[in-house]
């Protein structure tokens, strides 16, 4: 058997920067194991692989060690795929998920990921994530799959030095880091050991959980964002209510065939 595969950097718009993401067009699904082993294989943050379903597509995202509810570079790379490598004419995508319905429109040259927003509440720091940072957040918060910790300055999201073996005992999907920007509304970092990722590039799912907190904080709609990992990405984004909004432009780097018994 034969499949295809694309590497897609996802929330920019040159190579070797945002977020590097594998694309997997399938005309129908194979086993669990096998998409499991094939994103061990190309070992980054997020592979995707989707389907067409009638007018629409079902996508499903899996990193090295587990599949994913919900992941937006992933998404973003598979509508780039869909409208720049295989001919899709339409202006707005539909993505069955385990998230429900997901909606991507093709603005312009680049793409807006129309996403549920999360819900969280004020916590108290779980023991193993205070002892596991090297500088103390101000505030922590629980969405449905992270904690997002607050500080006070772009500066410390920058010089955080997590532990990660020690956060990898945290019981959550990963661990959101934000703060004020210096040159955008906020600024943030994404860990996620217990997935299977010490530090994701750009994590447009944790948006889900940022845009709301960061649009009751500023009283804006509207908010840029910018990830601060070795890569950087930047993101323009929407507070819609219970909904989200987040838009930013992906690259092809390659498109190869993979061999599979």
């Amino acid at each position: 058997m034969k499949l295809t595969l694309y590497r897609v950097d996802a929330f920019t718009d040159k190579l070797f920067s945002g977020n590097p993401t594998a694309v997997c067009p399938l005309d129908k699904w194979p086993s669990d194991e096998l998409m499991k082993n094939i994103a061990i294989e190309n070992n980054l943050s997020a592979t995707a692989f989707f389907i067409k379903e009638g007018n629409d597509f079902h996508i499903r995202w899996f990193t090295p060690t587990i599949e994913l509810n919900l992941n937006g570079n992933a998404t973003l790379a598979t509508a780039h795929v869909l409208v720049n490598n295989l001919g899709y004419k339409g202006n707005e995508l539909k993505f069955n998920s385990r998230s429900g319905m997901l909606l991507v429109k093709k603005e312009s040259d680049q793409f807006t990921l129309n996403f549920p927003a999360d819900e969280y509440e004020l916590v108290k720091t779980p023991a193993e994530l205070a002892i596991s940072l090297n500088i103390k957040p101000s505030e922590c918060y629980k969405g449905k799959s992270d904690y997002m910790l607050i500080y006070p300055s772009e500066q410390d999201i920058i010089k955080l030095k997590p532990s990660f073996a020690m956060m990898a005992m945290v019981d959550s999907r990963g661990v959101i880091v934000t703060a004020p920007g210096t040159k955008t509304d906020f600024v943030s970092r994404f860990f996620a050991p217990q997935s299977g990722i010490d530090e994701d590039h750009v994590t447009g799912s944790a948006h889900t959980t940022l845009i709301p907190y960061w649009s009751a904080r500023l009283n804006k709609k509207e908010l840029k964002a910018e990830q601060l990992s070795a890569r950087k990405g930047f993101l323009n984004c929407v507070n819609l209510g219970n909904r989200i909004e987040l838009s930013g432009k992906a690259i092809t780097y390659l498109k190869g065939e993979m061999e599979l018994e």
